[in-house]
C-alpha cells in the first residue's frame, strides 16, 4: 500500500460536521399540536418523528431540553402529530416561528380531545402522552395512538436543510377512528 493511497483521518469529534452528517437523512415534517391550559392552541414544527410499536400503536418525536414549549408538552395528556405533504412547506415554517398566534388563518378541525388537526395533511396521529425519556440535549416523546387518520399525498421531506418532495405509490383515503 502507498502512503499516498491512505485517506486523511478525519479531525477529533466535530460537532458541525455531526449536523451537517445528519443532514443527509431525510425526515418527515410534521406540526405537533397541543392546548394550553388557558384553552388556546400551540403547535410547532418537528422533524423528529418515528413509529415504535405496532401493538400497542406507538409513536416518537424529540424537543430540545431548552424549548420554552417543553413544559406544556410534558404536562399535556395528549398531542396531535400532523404529518405535512408537500404544498404545506409555509405551515412547517410558519409553526417553526416565534409568533403570538401560529394558528391565526390555518384551517384545521377538532380531535376527539379537542386538539387542532391541520386541514390538507398527509397523515395525522391523536396521541396519549405515554411516556418521556430525557436523553442528552432533547426529550423524547412516546405517544400512544388513540386515532389516526391518512389521506396519501406527495410528502413534505426535509433534506440538507431545505424542504424537498417525495411522490406516494398510492392515493385512496382512509381514515381509522
Amino acid at each position: 500500500m502507498s502512503i499516498h493511497s491512505l485517506q486523511p483521518l478525519p479531525p477529533e469529534f466535530d460537532a458541525r460536521h455531526f449536523r451537517h452528517a445528519l443532514s443527509q437523512f431525510a425526515t418527515g415534517v410534521t406540526v405537533i399540536t397541543t392546548r394550553l391550559e388557558d384553552g388556546r392552541f400551540f403547535g410547532l414544527t418537528a422533524s423528529s418523528f418515528n413509529s415504535v410499536s405496532l401493538d400497542p400503536p406507538l409513536v416518537l418525536w424529540s424537543l430540545a431540553q431548552g424549548a420554552s414549549s417543553l413544559p406544556l408538552f410534558t404536562g399535556n395528556s395528549h398531542y396531535v402529530i400532523n404529518v405535512l405533504a408537500a404544498g404545506q412547506a409555509e405551515l412547517a415554517e410558519r409553526f417553526s416561528r416565534r409568533i403570538e398566534n401560529r394558528f391565526d388563518g390555518i384551517d384545521f378541525e377538532l380531535s376527539r380531545t379537542g386538539l387542532p388537526i391541520l386541514k390538507g395533511v398527509a397523515a395525522w396521529f391523536e396521541c396519549h402522552n405515554r411516556s418521556r425519556y430525557p436523553e442528552g440535549d432533547h426529550v423524547i416523546f412516546v405517544g400512544e395512538v388513540e386515532r389516526c387518520g391518512v389521506q396519501p399525498q406527495d410528502a413534505l421531506v426535509f433534506h440538507g436543510g431545505r424542504f424537498v418532495k417525495t411522490a406516494t405509490a398510492s392515493s385512496h383515503d382512509t381514515t381509522k377512528t
